[in-house]
């Protein structure tokens, strides 16, 4: 798993541990919205933003490349 805010300022990245092209993308969890890399095989890789309350807030931030650890 890569560490919150190694690959912020990329449209992509790659899952070390299967190799599968990642997108920078608005993820969810139990603490909220975040935007990040999931990987459909091995689960979420990174965290490239803190937690948004919603789906449409993060999805803003990401849109507009407003966003940070």
């Amino acid at each position: 798993m890569a560490l919150t805010g190694e690959c912020v300022n990329v449209s992509h990245t790659v899952c070390i541990e299967c190799g599968t092209k990642l997108p920078i993308k608005v993820c969810a969890s139990a603490a909220g919205y975040y935007i990040g890399f999931f990987c459909p095989h091995c689960g979420p890789y990174s965290r490239e933003s803190g937690y948004y309350i919603s789906r449409n807030e993060a999805e803003t931030a990401l849109s507009r490349g407003l966003f940070s650890s």
